[in-house]
């Protein structure tokens, strides 16, 4: 299963990471650090938010934008009328970095998600050193009380949590631990079968109150209709963009602009 295996490289990535930049030193740069931009609020405007994919590639298409530097897009992005800009960090499965994420936040005003397999606290630490103003954490691969602690310490730090679950006992197990913005994956990462009615059958399990992102498949203006319609707030969108001729007509097209 490909999940198992990126979440055992990345247990290996941690330790050295940890080796090369210790706690104390990424508290230090949080320190210095430009306060965190209000990415939920983003997600709450009115009408459905776009928080824009920068990924490099991916395990299932393999490349998918390798021409255009992240900053470039990212400022692509806000001018197409993103509201957000996800950055996928993960080096080995999706050939990004956290310079990368560093280099959108320079480019544009639209706070920014760090995209990451979180596991540890480090890592959240980690997110906010590179002025990250939000991170994603997938319920699927931590425990009850990491969840809970980890968004604990993001809005210690000033960042948001996008939560993210597939099924209703995910969904349950992230409303307990704290989470007010949850996204439901369209995508099973088992199988990498992606189902945009996946979010539409597991809406009613999200509280009023809290911000509901659907994340993957989401192609089309008839998509992002049917989602904004059944009570979406916000959709995660990358290969669409990164593989369209225009990416600020692509954003357009997907938000009726």
């Amino acid at each position: 299963m490909i999940l198992d295996e990126i979440c055992a490289h990345k247990r290996e990535e941690l330790a050295h990471r940890k080796r090369c930049v210790p706690l104390d030193h990424l508290k230090e740069q949080i320190e210095r650090a430009r306060r965190p931009r209000d990415f939920r609020e983003a997600l709450r405007m009115s009408g459905i938010s776009l928080i824009a994919e920068i990924k490099r590639a991916s395990p299932v298409k393999g490349v998918l934008q390798n021409e255009m530097a992240p900053a470039d897009l990212a400022r692509m992005y806000e001018q197409g009328g993103a509201r957000a800009i996800s950055v996928l960090t993960d080096e080995r499965y999706f050939q990004g970095s956290l310079e990368d994420l560093i280099a959108v936040h320079q480019a544009t005003v639209l706070p920014c998600l760090r995209k990451e397999f979180i596991m540890e606290e480090y890592q959240v630490y980690e997110s906010r050193a590179a002025e990250a103003d939000a991170i994603l954490l997938i319920v699927r691969i931590l425990s009850n009380e990491q969840l809970a602690d980890y968004i604990r310490l993001a809005d210690e730090l000033g960042m948001a949590c996008l939560v993210e679950t597939h099924t209703a006992e995910e969904i349950e197990r992230a409303l307990h631990a704290g989470a007010d913005i949850i996204g439901i994956n369209n995508r099973d990462l088992s199988t990498f079968e992606t189902r945009l009615a996946t979010t539409l059958e597991l809406r009613r399990h999200v509280p009023d109150g809290h911000a509901l992102v659907s994340e993957s498949g989401i192609q089309t203006r008839d998509h992002v209709r049917m989602l904004e319609e059944a009570g979406v707030d916000a959709i995660l969108v990358g290969e669409a963009l990164l593989t369209s001729k225009s990416i600020v007509e692509k954003i357009r097209e997907l938000l009726g602009k």
